[in-house]
């Protein structure tokens, strides 16, 4: 967010500051009053600029996986330390859901229990539901492994795998904007689904039980060996803190 210009508001201080002390006619204060609103206008709006070229060239590192594209690979490390590779995964469907522990959107599917069942009815069926981390150091939901550990623990999901992406590099790779933002991968490795998890956008968790669970939908077609009806939608959240 860039500094908010206010040069009118301020012109009077910095007038009375150069003034002080001084005896001028009325178009003389005019003049240096005008001389004053301009230095204000340039110096209040000139860091909005390199703000505004930093978050363009910030936004422009992430990128956009299409549905039906090929999954880009990666390989990092989960909570444990061992290294997970996509490639070596591929021939099953695959869930990616970014998530942050201290985001109310993540906390409405954890605390509900919603997210935990999604992950053990569709793990029993042959999918790999893997939780990703991008924020970064400093950040909100930025852990520790063994914090991650605890936390999953806690919640009582056991998903296939967690994994640590410390630099956003993953992240900026498949475009993940929220948490959450959910991608599914069919078996021949391609995105059949990326978005929302489902179309109830606030953090009330009693909005749950009349959502329409859109990852759902996705992997119940998806192992069904049908197309995806409903394959992108708009991911909802809050922010992923890279």
């Amino acid at each position: 967010m860039g500094v908010e210009c206010h040069p009118v508001r301020m012109t009077d201080m910095v007038f009375k500051s150069l003034s002080k002390g001084n005896e001028m006619n009325p178009v003389t204060k005019i003049n240096q009053k005008l001389v004053a609103l301009a230095l204000l206008t340039a110096a209040l709006c000139i860091p909005n600029f390199f703000l505004q070229d930093r978050d363009a060239s910030f936004a422009a590192e992430i990128s956009h996986v299409d549905v039906g594209q090929k999954a880009p690979d990666f390989a990092i490390k989960d909570i444990k330390g061992k290294s997970w590779k996509l490639k070596d995964h591929l021939g099953k469907v695959i869930v990616l859901e970014w998530f942050n522990f201290g985001c109310p959107f993540v906390k409405k599917h954890y605390e509900s229990g919603n997210m935990q069942k999604l992950q053990e009815a569709y793990e029993k069926k042959g999918v790999l539901w893997v939780c990703i981390n991008s924020s970064a150091p400093g950040k909100q939901g930025h852990a520790t492994n063994a914090e991650y550990v605890q936390a999953f623990e806690d919640k009582k999901s056991s998903p296939h795998a967690v994994l640590v992406d410390t630099d956003g590099n993953v992240g900026r790779l498949y475009g993940a904007k929220t948490t959450p933002h959910m991608f599914v991968i069919g078996k021949d490795g391609k995105i059949v689904y990326q978005g929302a998890i489902d179309d109830k956008r606030g953090t009330e968790q009693s909005e749950i039980t009349s959502a329409k669970n859109y990852v759902k939908a996705a992997l119940d077609e998806t192992l069904g060996g049908k197309p995806v009806t409903e394959s992108e939608t708009k991911p909802y959240g809050c922010s992923v803190k890279y």
